[in-house]
């Protein structure tokens, strides 16, 4: 049976068995609270139960490495969305230690491209449209400045409304203890 098989049988049951009901909640965050995480498995359930938030208390943005890179794309009109359309009041960015995006070389993913089957000339292409896979395929060279380069950007941002508080934290992914690295008030 395929993984996606099993899914949809699984959901049958679930809803059939009406389980959603204890997940009901609105679609505006109870805290008000806005998390940019790490997309890491292991935070899937350690970090809403380490920070006390329960299903309707935030909304969450994850992505790898927990970092906004393109002040105008998708992840920050998500930001945008949250703080403009879903009440959201607050920004907490959560990056977790032992992070893959602090270790991410771009030539060997490159090459993992390269040997998943994408050719050579459709590499070339982005090259010669001015997409620099080696600078998009980056990461960063430790958790905290990519935690505080996001904060930064985010601050920055000229659409962000006045007096929103940007925090930034670290998880560790083994304990769920958070450092705080940037305190927005």
């Amino acid at each position: 049976m395929s993984q996606l098989s099993k899914i949809m049988e699984f959901n049958q049951e679930f809803v059939e068995k009406k389980e959603y009901e204890s997940y009901l909640t609105s679609r505006f965050p109870d805290k008000k609270i806005l998390i940019i995480t790490c997309m890491d498995t292991r935070l899937v359930e350690l970090l809403p139960k380490a920070m006390n938030f329960k299903n309707g208390d935030v909304k969450i943005i994850k992505n790898a490495g927990a970092v906004i890179s393109q002040p105008f794309g998708s992840v920050m009109r998500s930001v945008m969305v949250a703080l403009y359309e879903l009440d959201a009041e607050e920004v907490i960015v959560v990056g977790h230690y032992e992070c893959g995006m602090a270790s991410l070389n771009a030539d060997k993913m490159i090459n993992s491209i390269k040997d998943r089957g994408v050719s050579e000339q459709v590499l070339a292409t982005l090259e010669n449209s001015g997409i620099k896979l080696t600078k998009w395929l980056r990461g960063f060279d430790n958790v905290e400045d990519g935690v505080i380069q996001t904060v930064e950007l985010i601050k920055q941002h000229p659409l962000l409304p006045p007096g929103i508080p940007v925090h930034g934290m670290i998880i560790d992914p083994a304990t769920g203890a958070l450092d705080l690295v940037t305190e927005g008030y």
